[in-house]
């Protein structure tokens, strides 16, 4: 896996054909062990996928941590790669009598001074009588009276409205709606076979939702892995594979290290074996008892950039 403490408790890295599982809370060191993961199977040549159920995982972050991204598919669940057509269509339009220049006004002096004095007061003494009538002029409560916006509102009503998002980023949809699809890219994935690993990332979210996932899932892909020879590395907080997990690798917390009381050196981090199924004995003789499940663990710290390498 690259990390020599945890590659010496695993004996030599995780199993082959089989379902692994990587849970912990936050800040605990599981995203940067899967990646040193896939850094050492992607320098090798060998394709890997990430299925990103949260999509929260930085491709600086794991070109950094030194995966090839040429050999690395990257699938964001949840996240539309194009605009939604109703708020693309939403854009700011002016009405059509804006582009129209307005006609010249011609008066007394040609210039737009408005009509001639004597025309404007014909036909004043009429309107003024039929304002004035009993059908004008009575009271019209009951009746409902229509209410229009003028053109000018509506418009500005237009412009107020939020522009759309970029294409990329759009709003994740709702936890169990990115858990479906992300169990049937990975369902296809291991269907189709060519990768070396699969990471199925769902550390962002929460118990209730993972666990919700039928165990004849896990059974399925756990098949699957054994056909094809792959590592189907699951990044959860609790566990959710129960007997289909092969490997189950408990993280601590991580505790901030510092060479001086200012300046954040790295991380130290701890992992215990809680569960490791088909493990083999050293040796002919078989306990009567069964062993604790349980194993010891191991601890490593990683180093920050700006604090060098020891």
């Amino acid at each position: 896996m690259g990390i020599r403490a945890l590659d010496a408790l695993l004996q030599g890295g995780l199993p082959v054909g089989a379902i692994t599982e990587i849970v912990g809370p936050e800040c605990s060191g599981r995203t940067s062990t899967a990646l040193s993961l896939l850094a050492g199977i992607t320098r090798a040549g060998s394709v890997v996928a990430w299925i990103d159920v949260s999509d929260a995982l930085d491709p600086e972050s794991a070109a950094a941590a030194g995966v090839e991204l040429s050999h690395l598919l990257w699938v964001r669940c949840g996240v539309s790669t194009k605009p939604d057509t109703a708020c693309a269509q939403e854009t700011f339009r002016l009405p059509n009598k804006y582009w129209v220049a307005p006609p010249v006004l011609k008066g007394l002096h040609g210039g737009g001074c408005g009509g001639h004095p004597r025309g404007e007061v014909k036909g004043l003494s009429n309107a003024v009588s039929e304002l004035l009538r009993p059908e004008a002029i009575a009271p019209r409560c009951a009746e409902p009276q229509p209410r229009t916006k003028p053109q000018r509102e509506q418009s500005m009503r237009v412009a107020l409205q939020p522009a759309p998002q970029s294409a990329g980023h759009m709003r994740p949809t709702k936890p169990w709606a990115r858990i479906e699809q992300a169990l049937r890219v990975a369902d296809l994935l291991l269907q189709a076979g060519g990768f070396a690993a699969i990471v199925l990332d769902m550390a962002a979210i929460a118990p209730e939702y993972t666990s919700r996932v039928p165990l004849a899932t896990w059974f399925r892909y756990r098949a699957a892995t054994e056909r094809t020879q792959s590592i189907l590395l699951l990044v959860t907080q609790n566990p959710c594979a129960k007997s289909s997990g092969e490997l189950l690798l408990r993280f601590h917390p991580g505790t901030p290290s510092s060479d001086e009381a200012t300046i954040l050196a790295g991380m130290d981090y701890r992992v215990d074996v809680e569960r490791r199924r088909f493990n083999q004995p050293a040796s002919i003789i078989v306990a009567i008892r069964k062993p604790p499940q349980r194993e010891n663990g191991t601890s490593w710290r990683s180093r920050s950039l700006w604090a060098g390498v020891r």
